[in-house]
């Protein structure tokens, strides 16, 4: 995304260079593309608005919300020229939907922009990037909209559309005594994991009963005492449009991980919401509600893409009906009309021929195709003949495209047709026609439409059941009353309830466009021609030059390239007045040797485009044999090519001592190689090439005396080659190059010492360049910076802002150093994971480049050595993801792009299929039933082993927040091991035999997590791929007294029970809680009583949060599962807040003789201050940085890379209060 922003960089270019410069034609804006055959327009994609286009399109498609945001006018809302204006109250965001949807129903175009309406919104270029939540926007839209609207007669819009409520009862058992409370809604959210359907949920939200008995009771008022009662919910107030939030994502709290549930969930087209409501007295069509919209996720729980399912409900779009062709509707009659139809080439050409002009664009040629035979390309053609493009493309002989494929005509020899070939043709479209089903527009088949950002497709309804499961998949539905009838003027009608000053701006606007494209189509149907005036050249050196200037001798020519070669040749006569005899109009070409010219264009009837000329094309123009008196030869086979010819010459007259010279000659490439001797005036010799790849000197072929009577193509030979000429007496003196440098056969060096000054340390301080005494200086100069190494060859880059992916407005950085091309890469890297702004280095590479090689070019480029390294790629939350493992696969490959940021990391890469893990030990501390003490543990280490700790200062109290870890060293093991065959492994470590542990059944694996035990392995005979322990993974041995066999549903915590009297705990305790009856608070109170003999109700227990030094005091209060329900619908721990897990520490305290609400230590109070510090000095640290970084920035002016946080979704609104 970040890659070719660079300026183009022309410097290293010399100006001898041949050829010259062409005239740029700058290419204005071009007007947006107009309506598909749909006749709907989409909305573009700003970089990351999808969730707003979904939302703004369902919004739009309602058009009770549409009409009477219309309804108010610029009385009540303003202005939005008068935004301005200091004292004006512009109410911007209605007034910009308004825009927007006014667009949306009137103004031809493809797809609408919301960039005005964001920037109503108050959202910067960075907002407009940033992926958010569709569930979100809704509810943030429509409270901007409630406060926009505040003060008008719309106060109440939101409201009046959207707003429900829902009634919470409890009822007493035993005096029947109601108790209620009314909640209000503007959507409705429903849970998905675990649930089959809408109607399901819903049945368990609003029908079933939760009851409250035995140790659950509810406290009732009018009886003052706990009794038995039941709870319920029921929705009360129906709104005319229901909007439905679906919970998809949730949290693993066991990998600790998000994710996206993409089980099946069924939603019906039209639901009976009837069973679900309070008051049931009224008509079932009152609560029927019919399904217009589905906004759809693609992606996961970090990223993806929304777009929406929409159902026309005023059937403002062409909608073609999606039915099979019945085979019935043949017609037997005519089967030779029957097979011309079936014949894609007749369509097409029939359909051409009826057009004004015999052309017309590619994109209306499907729509013409529909139009008349009511069926499209992709329904009758595309499954035999392909895409329609690519059929015209196959087709030459008939079809002309134009140069950027845009527009399509018929070739000239195709346009005259006899009348009874257009009645055949008439006959064929009726055919046609009368077969196709045509457009659809019964009101008993719905109109559905998929619209994914610009783009508008037409779907069938059962379409819509795809999307109940998988990772694209329903995220929010809405449902409109059925009983919302829209008035008959209504129907198919765009311009219904639009105000009036609206509609003249979209007409204004509409002409605005068809004028744009009137010129921008003339624009593009014009070519920069290049006339090159024969009587101004001559012909030496084997190619064309200008005999005077170039001014003199070449003219530029605009000319519209629809019109013909006679029509060319006729506005040249009429620039040459003094023109005499025929005139001949070739295609020539510029070569390093000069012009030469190629073919000639016959045929005065062709236009510009067939006879295949370009845009900037050389025309030469003369009599078609000769110029200057010398006839020229034409065509590729006699290309002149500029070679180089290195040879031995005598330094002086009578002088003995030779010197190799190096001279340009032109030969034609149908030319002999002998003719390199006649050229020298040698008699014979040998002949030695070097191609231009490898001038270097190292690669030299000699030509046997057989090739001699080769061509110069023939052998491979083009422009800029090196040929090397050795007289045949000069066999014992090579002329090879020996080391880099030439010597003649006088063993004379011929070369110069060029130094460097460059103000640089790593560089080199002199090279030595080969030279004659014919060398060019510039040529010198060139060569010293190409093996001083001081830059590499310049290369300028041509990508447009659009293909960067940059927009209007967007920040970007001015980098020493050259641009990367479009086959390289701009890659940031930085050495180890924990990076700091600025930290980072960059480097530009060739994306064909093996992750070997590059991780070779960084460590080079960072000073480091050694080939323990390996690279990762940094994850979107900026710390170390997934290493590169395929070392020999390509950047590419991996898709690696520009702007990326890679990590070297210490450590060699396990073989595939192995994970290369750190292995720690843990001793808890202060842990009662475990055979080793501390003290014990450290005499049996090294005195280089050191435990780290935090220090155990205060009463006791619960393990610290730093963990006691012991590294003992990094073990390498396959994926397909068992965790019992792991742990066998790790007793084979150095460390772990000075320990002397007897078996593998005494060790308990956890992975390691911030430097503390996180999830419990258990099931010794599970493959390690089983786990999902990833890469990165790292895990720890804990030693246990005696053997224990976990259950998958047991749960081991770690129990200590509070002194009485004191701000303490006695030592902790291993205790297996069975789970098999539910993660509910009243099952682990009972465990934890009879664990330590305690009556349950004497008893109270909190989690001990360790990072935070806080206790959770984890309530006796829990809900029953109702007797009438389907699903288990109950509290658990393994949710918010207490997220319990194995390994938990859970401190209990004995009513008896400690009843204050107290669970905290000593301990706790130091660590909350010592946290308290801490954030405040890194508070400070942050600012101080953050000064000095700006001033750095601000003076020095490099570009520093900050990463913020991740900003929530949010509306500006002004208050109108």
């Amino acid at each position: 995304m970040f890659g070719n922003l660079f300026e183009e960089d022309y410097s290293s270019v010399s100006s001898s260079q041949y050829g010259r410069g062409k005239k740029l034609k700058t290419k204005g804006l071009e007007p947006p593309a107009p309506r598909e055959f749909t006749n709907l327009s989409g909305i573009r994609n700003q970089g990351g608005t999808c969730y707003l286009s979904s939302l703004l399109q369902t919004l739009h498609f309602t058009p009770e919300f549409r009409e009477a945001l219309f309804s108010l006018g610029p009385e009540e809302l303003g202005s939005l020229e008068d935004k301005d204006k200091p004292d004006a109250k512009v109410r911007i965001i209605p007034l910009q939907l308004q825009r927007l949807f006014a667009q949306l129903l009137l103004l031809d175009q493809e797809a609408a922009s919301t960039i005005d309406l964001t920037d109503s919104f108050g959202w910067t270029n960075d907002e407009e990037m940033r992926q958010h939540d569709v569930q979100e926007l809704n509810r943030i839209l429509f409270s901007a909209l409630e406060t926009s609207l505040v003060g008008t007669s719309g106060h109440d819009l939101i409201h009046r559309l959207y707003h429900g409520t829902i009634v919470n009862q409890i009822v007493c058992k035993e005096c029947k005594n109601i108790s209620e409370r009314q909640e209000d809604f503007l959507d409705l959210t429903v849970a998905v994991k675990n649930v089959s359907g809408l109607e399901d949920e819903l049945c368990n939200m609003y029908v079933e009963e939760e009851i409250f008995d035995y140790d659950n009771l509810y406290h009732c008022g009018t009886c003052d005492r706990l009794v038995k009662a039941a709870k319920s919910a029921k929705l009360r107030k129906l709104p005319p449009f229901l909007t439905i939030s679906l919970l998809r994502f949730n949290f693993d709290f066991v990998k600790c991980e998000r994710y996206k549930d993409t089980s099946c969930y069924t939603f019906p087209l039209r639901i009976n919401l009837k069973p679900f409501c309070e008051q049931s007295e009224l008509d079932d069509m009152e609560y029927m509600y019919d399904l217009f919209s589905v906004i759809i996720h693609k992606g996961g729980c970090y990223g993806g893409h929304y777009h929406v399912y929409i159902k026309d409900v005023d059937h403002l779009g062409n909608w073609q009906c999606q039915e099979e062709i019945s085979d019935t509707n043949v017609n037997v009659k005519a089967p030779q009309s029957e097979e011309e139809a079936n014949d894609p080439l007749v369509v097409l050409k029939t359909i051409l021929l009826q057009e004004e002009a015999n052309q017309i664009p590619v994109d209306q040629l499907g729509q013409k195709l529909l139009k008349k035979t009511g069926i499209s390309w992709n329904k009758k053609y595309r499954k035999q003949h392909g895409p329609l493009r690519k059929f015209l493309q196959l087709h030459p002989q008939i079809f002309l495209l134009s140069t950027d494929e845009s527009t399509v005509s018929l070739l000239r020899n195709h346009l005259t047709q006899a009348p009874s070939d257009l009645q055949s043709c008439e006959q064929i479209l009726h055919t046609l026609a009368s077969e196709s089903p045509g457009l659809n527009d019964d009101t008993s088949c719905p109109h559905w439409f998929d619209i994914n950002d610009s783009k508008v497709h037409p779907i069938r309804e059962k379409d819509i059941t795809q999307q109940f499961q998988g990772k694209e998949s329903a995220y929010m539905l809405f449902y409109r009353k059925a009983t919302l009838q829209r008035p008959p003027e209504a129907r198919a009608n765009p311009r219904y309830r639009v105000p009036c000053h609206l509609l003249k701006e979209m007409d204004a606007a509409n002409i605005l466009l068809q004028m744009r494209r009137a010129e921008c189509d003339s624009a593009n149907s014009t070519f920069e021609l290049h006339l090159h005036l024969g009587p101004h050249y001559r012909f030496f050196n084997g190619a064309l030059h200008p005999a005077v200037s170039e001014t003199e001798s070449v003219w530029d020519l605009t000319f519209d390239k629809r019109k013909t070669l006679g029509d060319l040749r006729q506005s040249i006569f009429q620039l040459l007045e003094c023109w005499e005899g025929d005139m001949v109009l070739s295609v020539a070409k510029r070569v390093p040797a000069g012009l030469h010219v190629y073919h000639t264009l016959d045929g005065d009837d062709l236009t510009l485009c067939e006879a295949e000329v370009a845009d900037g094309e050389d025309i030469f123009v003369w009599n078609g044999v000769e110029v200057g008196g010398v006839q020229i030869q034409t065509g590729f086979d006699c290309e002149p090519l500029l070679l180089n010819i290195l040879h031995l010459e005598l330094s002086g007259e009578g002088s003995k001592c030779e010197q190799l010279v190096e001279s340009p000659h032109v030969f034609p490439a149908n030319a002999e190689v002998g003719a390199v001797f006649t050229a020298l005036g040698t008699p014979a010799g040998a002949i030695l090439m070097n191609s231009v790849e490898s001038a270097d000197g190292e690669c030299w072929t000699a030509v046997p005396k057989e090739d001699m009577k080769k061509t110069f193509r023939e052998q491979g030979l083009r422009n800029g080659s090196l040929i090397l000429v050795q007289d045949s007496d000069s066999d014992n003196n090579s002329l090879l190059p020996k080391q880099g440098r030439w010597t003649n056969s006088m063993n004379e060096l011929n070369w110069l010492q060029v130094k460097n000054f460059c103000q640089s340390e790593s560089e080199e301080k002199q090279v030595q360049i080969a030279v004659t005494m014919h060398t060019v200086v510039f040529d010198i100069r060139i060569k010293a910076i190409k093996e001083l190494k001081l830059m590499k060859e310049l290369v300028p880059d041509s990508s447009t802002l659009e293909e960067a992916e940059v927009k209007m407005g967007s920040s970007v950085g001015l980098c020493l150093g050259k641009a990367p091309t479009s086959s390289q890469l701009f890659l940031f890297f930085a050495l180890g994971t924990d990076i700091h702004p600025g930290a980072e280095m960059d480097i530009i590479v060739e994306e064909t480049l093996s992750v070997r090689d590059c991780l070779k070019i960084m460590l080079e480029k960072s000073g480091q050595q050694g080939e323990i390294w390996h690279l990762r790629k940094m994850d979107w939350c900026y710390e170390a993801g997934e290493p590169l493992c395929e070392e020999d696969a390509t950047l590419k490959e991996l898709m690696i792009r520009s702007g990326d940021t890679l990590l070297l990391t210490e450590g060699k890469l396990p073989p595939p299929g192995h994970l290369k893990m750190p292995i720690w030990w843990y001793q808890p501390a202060r842990l009662s039933g475990h055979c080793e003490s501390r003290d014990h543990l450290n005499c049996a280490f090294s005195q280089d082993s050191t435990w780290r700790a935090a220090p155990t200062q205060g009463a006791p109290g619960p393990e610290p927040a730093e963990v006691s870890l012991l590294y003992l060293g990094d073990m390498e093991i396959s994926e397909e091991a068992t965790l019992v065959e792991l742990k066998s492994q790790a007793l084979a470590l150095p460390s772990v035999s000075k320990l002397a542990v007897q078996s593998t059944a005494l060790l308990r694996v956890w992975t390691v997590e911030s430097k503390r035990p996180s999830r419990l392995l258990r099931t010794n005979w599970r493959q390690l791929k089983e786990y999902r322990l990833g890469r990165r993974a790292e895990l720890c041995l804990e030693l246990l007294q005696k053997e224990e066999d976990l259950g998958p549903r047991d749960v081991l915590l770690r129990t200590q029970l509070r002194i009485p009297g004191e701000r303490a705990y006695s030592l902790a305790t291993d205790l297996i809680w069975d789970t098999t009856r539910g993660w509910t608070a009243g099952s682990l109170r009972q465990r934890v009583a009879d664990f330590y003999s305690l009556p349950v109700e004497k008893i109270e227990i909190a989690k001990y949060f360790p990072e935070k030094f806080e206790w959770l005091p984890i309530s006796s209060w829990n809900q029953q599962v109702a007797k009438r329900k389907k699903k288990k619908n109950q509290d658990t721990l393994q949710g918010g807040p207490y997220y319990l897990k194995d390994g938990d520490t859970i401190g209990i305290k004995n009513l008896l003789f400690d009843d204050n609400d107290d669970f905290s230590t000593i301990r706790d109070d130091i660590g909350k201050e010592n946290q308290k510090r801490l954030a405040l000095e890194k508070k400070k640290s942050r600012e101080v940085h953050r000064a000095q970084s700006s001033d750095l920035f601000s003076n020095a002016g490099v570009p520093a890379r900050f990463r913020g946080p991740e900003a929530s979704l949010s509306i500006h609104v002004a208050s109108f209060r």
